[in-house]
């Protein structure tokens, strides 16, 4: 979802009324969706701590479907919360155990930087189905001084990293800034790669599977009402919920006061909610000058979880190296409208499915800063007795 693609609309009377009061206000976000990337300063427990760094890993529409039981005395028991999936668009739930990953990484990252070691035991009470998620825990995980531990120089980007969803300069990145994103992976069994505009033909493909995923996902009614389910719009929105896809626009926050934007039914295809959108996409994707993959061999649970640390390991490496990131897994999601650019971005980088998957697909570049995406906060993801 694009923050800026409704901003197209401006103009009308009632809308420029409505928006004039709005026009001078900060469109930045409330203190309190943003507090969390402040880090857990000075707290004393040591899962608490290193969990308030977990809980800052990227995650699919922003849902944060992380949960943890800390009842078990020096015991972390994550869980996914399937109270927060996406059927619609993730209906296998392969992206949410990426997500899963990230926030394992995240947290072993940041057991290290204070001279522990975590040790992950994955799916203790067995692997999720291919097909389906289940109540069934992702992790055991147990933090264990150890003085041998070697401390993680990308724990350093955790409180800078956010997705950048902005246009990006036309400089390709450096080529020792791409390698060292390539090697932040090592120790992970993927093949990874950068596609850059100085590689036409391939790049110019993927340019066009992108935009084509885009419009499938935002034309088809059940997959962009699921965005719509979790889109916040406003600082009051944005603070009562602090995840989802957030819009905080004046234009918008006028035209969303007026009850003109109806987030219970699908805009038409010629609607401007979703021309809009189209073409900011295809802006931004326009802009682009590399494309970082990572692609498996199989698809299994634990490769997904291992996929999930190996991005976000990327995405830290792109941030220590003043690169920007943001995914584009519309053409990665496996349900059936999208099934053509899905087969072609396969194709396209060599990695034929069901043999192979592609796990992440984003775009590279320079790009300015942008605010980082609201977070719940830790007391959110504990599960109560």
């Amino acid at each position: 979802m694009q923050r800026r693609s409704f901003l197209r609309v401006a103009g009308g009377g009632a809308i420029a009324s409505a928006a004039a009061p709005l026009a001078a206000c900060s469109s930045a976000l409330p203190d309190v969706a943003i507090a969390p990337w402040r880090g857990p300063g000075q707290e004393p427990d040591l899962r608490r701590w290193v969990l308030a760094h977990a809980i800052l890993a990227p995650h699919s529409h922003n849902l944060q479907s992380w949960l943890v039981d800390l009842s078990a005395p020096g015991q972390i028991t994550l869980f996914l919360d399937r109270t927060r999936l996406l059927p619609e668009t993730d209906p296998f739930s392969r992206q949410m155990m990426m997500s899963q990953g990230c926030f394992l990484e995240l947290l072993d990252q940041a057991a290290r930087e204070r001279g522990h070691r975590a040790d992950i035991t994955l799916f203790p009470d067995g692997e999720p189905a291919a097909q389906a998620v289940d109540d069934r825990p992702t992790a055991h995980v147990r933090l264990q001084a150890d003085p041998a531990v070697q401390r993680e120089p990308l724990f350093a980007q955790i409180l800078r990293r956010h997705t950048n969803r902005e246009a990006y300069e036309a400089r390709v990145p450096a080529a020792e800034a791409v390698q060292a994103i390539l090697r932040s992976g090592a120790g992970h069994a993927f093949r990874a790669g950068v596609t850059t505009a100085d590689e036409a033909g391939t790049f110019l493909q993927q340019r066009q599977i992108a935009k084509q995923a885009w419009r499938i996902e935002l034309t088809t009614p059940r997959t962009v009402l699921e965005s719509f389910k979790v889109l916040r719009i406003g600082p009051a929105e944005i603070a009562q919920h602090r995840d989802g896809l957030t819009i905080n626009s004046p234009v918008v926050r006028a035209i969303n006061a007026l009850g003109l934007f109806d987030r219970s039914r699908a805009p038409a295809a010629d609607d401007w909610a979703t021309t809009g959108q189209i073409d900011t996409f295809n802006q931004a994707i326009d802009s682009t000058p590399a494309f970082y993959w990572l692609i498996s061999e199989g698809n299994s649970r634990v490769t997904q979880i291992n996929a999930g640390r190996a991005w976000v390991r990327a995405q830290l490496a792109a941030t220590a190296a003043g690169l920007a990131m943001q995914p584009i897994s519309q053409a990665l999601q496996e349900y059936p409208e999208v099934e053509a650019p899905y087969r072609a971005i396969h194709d396209l980088l060599g990695a034929p499915a069901p043999a192979h998957t592609v796990q992440m697909w984003a775009r590279l570049g320079h790009a300015p800063a942008v605010q980082p995406a609201p977070r719940r906060g830790l007391e959110a993801h504990i599960r109560k007795a």
